[in-house]
């Protein structure tokens, strides 16, 4: 007797365990996401708008590839704090697009 699951139940399993580690993916991203607006916010300091050049640049850079911390190096050790905070915000953003797809 073959006690292997069927296809059908491993697949089901496969995508419950996908939909669960994308949700946890998804808090974690809001989490952050908090927590660099609060940094912003308490060193009143600006949030970018979603459509201001400097975020609009952020989302050219998101597109291109590869995406690697060596591709964002130079503006994480040469911008202040306040622009390395809008540019994880954009990054979160377009990750959590990305995770509605």
């Amino acid at each position: 007797m073959n006690n292997a699951p069927s296809s059908r139940v491993a697949a089901t399993t496969s995508k419950e365990t996908e939909i669960k580690l994308t949700n946890v993916a998804r808090a974690s991203l809001e989490e952050l996401l908090a927590d660099f607006r609060d940094y912003l916010r308490v060193g009143d300091l600006q949030i970018c708008d979603k459509d201001s050049k400097e975020a609009l640049f952020v989302r050219d850079l998101g597109r291109r590839t590869p995406q690697t911390f060596e591709f964002y190096r130079e503006f994480a050790e040469t911008r202040p704090a306040e622009v390395i905070a809008n540019i994880a915000i954009c990054l979160i953003h377009q990750t959590n697009y990305l995770l509605d797809q």
